[in-house]
């Protein structure tokens, strides 16, 4: 699955163990590592996950005011951890690099998309939908690489390929019409992920949201201002309680990110992307449970077969990580 960063989870190993006498030393580090990259990543996708329970409590507010919302104050909580970390050169450099500063702007509209039609989703009563595009974007992630970067997909990849057009032809018939939440989601965010990481080993998490935001702030505080002007605007008119919610979309958006910045840096990728289903399973549970959405015995049935297309797809991804470690060992062997 292409990751919300950009980043790679194998693109900083863990440091070797310092030499010494003791040779338990390596495993020990190598384990709290791992631990804490784990750790990381529950972070970063549980929060994902209850991000609907954040949505609920701004309403009155609707998806366009959220969003605007979240893209100013997110610039000015990447501008005070950019402060901190003494990064303001590395900004600088991605925004002179043509390459890398059009690949973030491109990135930054997907991401608009996604955050938009998902607080929508979110907002109108259509959770679990918005839930079902999350579990969708893996599949998409692998035809993406079909048909962008021309990979030869392996039988089982097919086969959760194929499972998965089965499941929207069910929910299609089941929802009366195209899931288009759900896969607009799915597209928005599989896109997404895959312009950033090409452009990922060229500039970190926080450099990257900032760009991103920087693109989208000019439009989302015009969007602000003409909420404002037209009386449509709920930052101010809801009490202080519901403004400083509004004001803490910033770094509401911003920790999750570190949050699996820093679990990718120590764990392997198959570790990562069996921990990307902890994200919409949360939300559909919420939708269940919090919201009370209603789930037909229609749409049980083709959630149940999105859900046979991941279970193939992580076996199929767990048989391949193994193969390519014995492969590894083999060549250590030698």
């Amino acid at each position: 699955m292409p990751t919300p960063d950009g980043s790679s989870p194998l693109s900083a190993p863990a440091p070797a163990a310092a030499p010494g006498p003791s040779r338990t030393a390596g495993p020990k580090a190598v384990d709290k590592e791992t631990t804490a990259g784990i750790l990381f990543g529950i972070g970063a996708y549980g929060l994902w996950g209850l991000l609907p329970l954040y949505f609920f409590v701004l309403m009155p507010a609707g998806a366009v005011e959220i969003v605007a919302n979240r893209v100013v104050w997110s610039l000015l909580f990447c501008a005070l951890l950019i402060t901190v970390t003494r990064a303001w050169s590395a900004l600088a450099q991605a925004l002179r690099n043509r390459a890398v500063f059009g690949s973030l702007a491109l990135a930054a509209a997907l991401i608009a998309v996604n955050w938009l039609t998902y607080t929508y989703g979110v907002t109108t009563g259509q959770a679990v939908e918005a839930s079902l595009g999350y579990f969708i974007n893996p599949l998409v992630s692998v035809l993406l690489g079909v048909f962008v970067l021309k990979e030869k997909l392996r039988p089982l990849q097919w086969a959760a390929v194929g499972i998965g057009f089965v499941a929207v032809g069910v929910l299609t018939y089941s929802y009366g019409k195209l899931p288009w939440i759900a896969l607009t989601l799915a597209f928005s965010f599989g896109f997404y992920g895959f312009v950033k990481k090409r452009v990922g080993p060229r500039v970190d998490a926080v450099t990257s949201l900032s760009v991103e935001t920087m693109v989208l702030a000019p439009l989302a505080a015009a969007t602000m201002i003409f909420l404002a002007v037209t009386g449509t605007a709920t930052l101010t008119t809801q009490g202080p309680g519901h403004f400083w919610l509004l004001l803490a979309s910033g770094v509401i958006t911003a920790v999750p990110l570190l949050f699996f910045g820093a679990s990718a840096r120590r764990l392997p990728m198959t570790t990562i992307g069996l921990l990307q289903y902890f994200a919409p399973l949360l939300q559909f549970i919420l939708a269940l449970v919090v919201f009370k959405e209603a789930m037909t015995l229609d749409r049980w049935i083709g959630f149940g077969v999105v859900w046979l297309a991941l279970a193939v797809l992580t076996v199929d991804m767990l048989a391949a990580a193994r193969r390519n470690s014995v492969a590894r060992r083999g060549k250590r062997g030698r």
